[in-house]
């Protein structure tokens, strides 16, 4: 079998901030890796990110926000799980673009969803 990478689904734009927070605002407590994730939109936010390690981002956060995926988030213990390892993916591949100052916005901005739950 050969997979065609042309007829994957491509993604048009990038998930709105309202919808990323949102969920992510939903769900903080219950994702060890939230760190990452938003490390993760705050690299692929940045100008100065290469496209592809952007595109790259863009997809794994998408897939965090996209309310239908592999396993449904609503499934105790194993809901995140899918979401986990596409961004764990995402991250072993270009992480090393993750700068501090990504790392720290998404320290800051965790912290400020922590208080208001």
């Amino acid at each position: 079998m050969t997979h065609d990478l042309a007829r994957l689904p491509a993604l048009r734009r990038m998930p709105s901030p309202e919808s990323f927070w949102r969920k992510l605002g939903r769900v903080v407590a219950s994702i060890p890796f939230a760190d990452e994730l938003v490390a993760a939109w705050y690299c692929a936010l940045d100008r100065n990110t290469p496209g592809y390690v952007r595109a790259v981002l863009v997809g794994a956060v998408a897939y965090f926000v996209m309310p239908v995926d592999l396993v449904p988030d609503l499934i105790a213990g194993l809901g995140f799980t899918d979401d986990a390892s596409v961004i764990a993916a995402a991250v072993a591949s270009v992480g090393s673009h993750l700068r501090p100052e990504h790392r720290e916005a998404a320290r800051d901005a965790l912290d400020r969803l922590r208080q208001r739950a």
